[in-house]
């Protein structure tokens, strides 16, 4: 360490420091004026430290751990404080805290709240935000620089004159983690005296907020530094007491956890308990339970606590010999121990008072109802609650402690404890370091769900690991502890297997869905939707598409796909009113063929959006030309894997797709080496789901062909494109060359115009291979020689069965119904392969 400040990445010394400090405010226009950073960055970045921190043996880990020891920390508090922040810094404890107090893991997403409204909100950075850290909290400043860092601030850390850069040590590490660059762009950890007016000054009147950790004269004289409009937000000292009925002065599991909570900080936590009221008026009850809990607290105390420092024994003095005197007025009552390691002092006023803490706490009367007139003018101060009573009891002493002021309800033994996410002082940290914005339009944004897609769209780049085949998904599926949903996934492609989901993964995905299909032209205020995706079986397609019309507030008739009954489905769209169905290619088309008459005469039908399956062109047309169908684009393109991968805008050509980047990272490898193909090149589509919770899915290869377009569309959008080519397994070896499925239905689109459905079987005939293409009959094409159309159309067939004779070709002209198709998605199965592999 070449200097004792950090700045942005780098070491400096007071010098250079004092002079960057003159040009803060242009440094932090410089970083807001780039794009947004992510709070994934921050959580990937502190997962990777949180483990570092589990290893003792790490040099970052001992590094601290001595810094900590520099500063006079008692070991135990050393341990808590490095276990404490692991803890914190954990993927999921960073998550959920950005959930639950900004709602999303994208927070500064300018999107709709409602799909319905012309309304776009966003939670976006204060801008430059200083914190002025504790010293009486070692943790503390690397915490709040965390939130600030997850709310996406620029963030100056003035670190108090005690620290001994443990503070920017673990912010340098965490910096370290994130090979972006980003966390430590928005970094800056400054070690300067408060009594140094000069610098304090100079980083005040730069901040657009500030976050002072101290006392009223601390707060309060930073309040006095900063340019008008500029946010103070204090986290002044609280203070915090415990309340027991009746029925638990005798309870010993209460007492010890009481004890506990004395002890566990020397009481410097503001959640420690320095009071404990009793709910009684009678003095003697006050005293008889300061003898019984000595005993407790005795217990407590660890071997090693740590001893005041001469200021803390003189105000621990002072308090002692004043209740001492007032004990002759039979007003208190002090009872110590020989080694002078706690003290328990009996008060009959039940005003609240502090204590001076380490181990020194008030016993007092306080009868219920008068909890609001003793407390409630003490409501600035009033933090946590250690309640100990009867269930009956505990919602409505809760009420009137809530109410007098208190902002914590704990049990007695859990006050120090808290959970991710939980309020700080009655309000969420990461609100008070952001700003609520809001952008309003009209209806010319009406298929935009979030404005920054006509910004420059950055992907987050793809962890480093090896990519994953389909062939090895269960090897993504090592830890399913969040794992809450399940939904079937494969059987055309593969054996099937079940993908596991959090609830949240769910939601998340689902909200994506529906801003995909609201760019495809769905329309909420207007459509009425039948859904015919099929349902059951742990398949996910009517499920995924019920919640995505429930995210968009649409109309909704949930029919779900009903094979072999599509008159009654077409009478139920007609008496129905309904204009636009939701389902699978196959089972829409044969919808329009089976019950064509009913629908040719309602002609109402003007949308349809699909998924799973490809859409021909030509049946594009035909539902076109004889239904007057407006619409046929794909509702999204995901799939039970991986979820919601990309959407089709109204400018998009047929195969092309924008990608989900708020959920997804897409690279498109060459067809046999795990390299990036050029923009144009045929490559495999590999996908990394950054928010999945449910497992882990990082560079997954989905078994999907495409290449890069150009980025511009038309729709203005600035969000990656990318055109699908197919499954990789719609490419398949047949006798000595390979044909690729989809060839097969452009040829017969091409001499046809056939819109029906085309399936291949490979199997073996006098131990000769056989070629079957299956289409649909009563297509037209019954008077064609379609063999020998198909084998002059496709030059590689001809070469394998006729030039070479190694396979014998064949045309099947089948019944709709007589298709093979999966039997929980009802998705057709493109390639039947009955060969005989073993030999």
């Amino acid at each position: 360490m070449n200097g004792v400040h950090y700045w942005q990445g780098t070491w400096v010394g007071r010098d250079e420091a004092r002079a960057r400090l003159d040009d803060l405010d242009a440094v932090a226009e410089q970083v807001l004026a780039a794009a947004p950073m992510s709070p994934l960055v921050v959580m990937r970045a502190g997962d990777k430290l949180a483990a570092v921190l589990r290893n003792p043996d790490d040099e970052v880990t001992v590094r601290a751990r001595g810094l900590l020891a520099e500063q006079g920390v008692p070991e135990p508090e050393i341990d808590r404080a490095v276990l404490g922040l692991g803890a914190a810094l954990r993927r999921e404890s960073l998550e959920r805290k950005v959930v639950r107090e900004l709602g999303g893991t994208d927070p500064a997403r300018l999107a709709r709240p409602r799909l319905k409204d012309d309304v776009f909100e966003a939670w976006v950075p204060v801008g430059l935000l200083a914190h002025v850290v504790p010293g009486n909290a070692p943790t503390a400043g690397v915490l709040s620089a965390v939130e600030g860092l997850l709310a996406g601030n620029v963030n100056v850390l003035k670190t108090s004159g005690g620290d001994t850069a443990f503070t920017a040590h673990v912010l340098a590490a965490l910096a370290a983690c994130d090979p972006s660059g980003e966390i430590a762009r928005r970094l800056v950890v400054l070690h300067f005296s408060s009594g140094d007016t000069d610098w304090l000054e100079t980083l005040c009147a730069a901040v657009d907020a500030v976050a002072v950790w101290g006392g009223e004269e601390a707060v309060a004289g930073v309040a006095a530094l900063v340019r008008p409009g500029c946010r103070v937000v204090d986290w002044g000292p609280k203070l915090s007491f415990a309340y027991l009925t009746e029925d638990y002065w005798d309870d010993e599991q209460v007492l010890r956890g009481l004890a506990h909570d004395v002890c566990a900080m020397n009481q410097q936590a503001c959640s420690s308990p320095q009071v404990v009221y009793l709910d009684t008026a009678d003095a003697g009850h006050v005293h008889a339970f300061a003898r019984r809990f000595a005993s407790f607290l005795d217990e407590a105390i660890p071997d090693d606590v740590a001893s005041p420092d001469d200021q803390e024994w003189a105000e621990i003095t002072n308090t002692v010999l004043v209740a001492e005197h007032e004990e002759l007025l039979g007003l208190t009552a002090v009872h110590t121990d020989e080694e002078r390691r706690r003290r328990i002092i009996v008060d009959t006023r039940p005003a609240l008072r502090a204590s001076p803490l380490h181990r020194t706490v008030w016993i007092k009367p306080l009868p219920r109802r008068e909890i609001l007139s003793v407390l409630r003018p003490m409501r600035r101060y009033l933090q946590t609650v250690g309640l100990g009573a009867q269930r009956q009891d505990v919602a409505a002493l809760s009420r009137t402690m809530l109410a007098a002021g208190a902002q914590r309800i704990s049990l007695p033994g859990g006050m120090l404890g808290s959970y991710d996410g939980e309020p700080h002082d009655g309000t969420y940290a990461l609100q008070r370091y952001s700003r609520r914005v809001d952008v309003q339009l009209d209806a010319a944004f009406r298929s935009y769900a979030c404005l920054d897609e006509l910004t420059e769209t950055v992907q987050l780049p793809p962890p480093q690991r090896e990519i994953t085949s389909k062939s090895e998904f269960a090897t993504l599926q090592s830890d399913l502890s969040r794992a809450e949903v399940f939904f079937r996934t494969g059987g055309t492609t593969g054996a099937p297997k079940l993908s596991a989901f959090s609830w949240a993964d769910y939601h998340e995905h689902m909200r994506y869905g529906a801003e995909g299909l609201l760019a495809a032209g769905f329309d909420p205020s207007t459509d009425r939707t039948m859904n015919l995706f099929f349902g059951g079986q742990l398949y996910g397609g009517f499920a995924s598409f019920f919640s995505v019309l429930d995210k968009l507030e649409a109309v909704q008739y949930p029919m779900a796909g009903q094979q072999n009954r599509y008159d009654m489905v077409a009478q139920s769209i007609v008496d129905n009113r309904v204009d636009t169905l939701l389902g699978m290619p196959t089972y829409l088309v044969r919808l329009f063929v089976e019950a064509g008459e009913t629908l040719w005469s309602y002609g109402g039908v003007r949308k349809i959006f699909f998924g799973g399956e490809h859409f021909g062109e030509a049946q594009r047309r035909w539902l076109a030309e004889e239904f007057g169908v407006e619409v046929v684009r794909s509702a999204a393109y995901g799939s039970v894997d991986s979820g919601p991968m990309g959407y089709q805008c109204g400018e998009a050509p047929m195969r092309v797709h924008h990608l989900f980047t708020g959920v997804q990272t897409l690279e498109i490898v060459h067809p046999e080496h795990d390299i990036p193909v050029e923009r144009g090149e045929v490559g495999r589509l590999v996908f990394t789901a950054h928010t999945r919770r449910g497992q882990r899915l990082e560079r997954y290869e989905i078994g999907d062909l495409g290449r890069w377009t150009d980025p511009a569309c038309p729709c203005g959008r600035r969000t990656p494109r990318f055109e699908l080519l197919g499954r990789s397994g719609d490419v398949f070896r047949s006798g000595a060359h390979f044909l690729n499925y989809r060839r097969f239905g452009l040829v017969a689109d091409e001499l046809y115009g056939y819109a029906g459905q085309v399936q291949i079987v490979l199997d073996e005939q006098n131990d000769r291979e056989r070629l079957t293409i299956r289409l649909e009959r009563d297509r037209g094409l019954e008077n064609h020689d379609v063999l020998a159309d198909f084998l002059q159309r496709y030059p590689e067939l001809w070469i394998t069965a006729e030039r070479d004779r190694m396979v014998t070709a064949d045309v099947e002209l089948c019944a709709p119904g007589e298709f093979v198709r999966t039997e929980t998605s009802g998705k057709l199965v493109t390639v039947l392969d009955h060969r005989d592999r073993s030999r």
